[in-house]
């Protein structure tokens, strides 16, 4: 790297590669760590090998294609999992639990009310302050359906258990 004066290549190179390890920590998306690590790869062959320009050049974009490849398919083949899967999913957490009916649910639709937030809701008809379990969702709308107590489905056990 004649232009650069008195800079040998491979300085050139891991300095490259330091800024965009950086740039990677301030920069959200886990893509500059592949180029960072092309640029590193280049800077130490290039102290090793003592390439020319065009070399450092072609083997820097092999070497980033060569990584980004590796690094997309290994991530594909061993995905992240998370411990809290419904982290940023506020509807699928709601999924199982309770609310109070708001506005009675005629003709399927009403109003919900879950914690401190009040929800658009669809089931069977019910009254305002009826209990609810929600049993899913569409879009922006809570699926409910009327919540049972225990006793109720004990009393409906023993009713179809019991001889006529």
């Amino acid at each position: 790297m004649d232009w650069l004066g008195e800079l040998d290549a491979y300085l050139a190179w891991l300095s490259i590669g330091l800024l965009l390890a950086i740039m990677e920590m301030l920069i959200p998306g886990v893509y500059l760590i592949w180029l960072a690590l092309a640029a590193l790869a280049t800077g130490a062959l290039t102290y090793v090998l003592d390439l020319g320009v065009p070399f450092q050049i072609v083997n820097f974009v092999f070497l980033s294609l060569i990584i980004v490849y590796s690094a997309r398919r290994m991530v594909r083949d061993n995905p992240i999992e998370s411990t809290d899967p419904l982290l940023n999913n506020r509807m699928g957490r709601l999924v199982g639990q309770t609310a109070t009916v708001t506005v009675a649910i005629s003709d399927g639709d009403g109003r919900v009310r879950q914690g401190d937030s009040e929800w658009l809701a669809r089931g069977p008809d019910m009254d305002s302050g009826a209990r609810v379990r929600i049993i899913g969702f569409e879009g922006g709308t809570l699926l409910v359906e009327p919540l049972t107590r225990l006793e109720d489905k004990r009393d409906g056990a023993a009713e179809k258990s019991a001889p006529a």
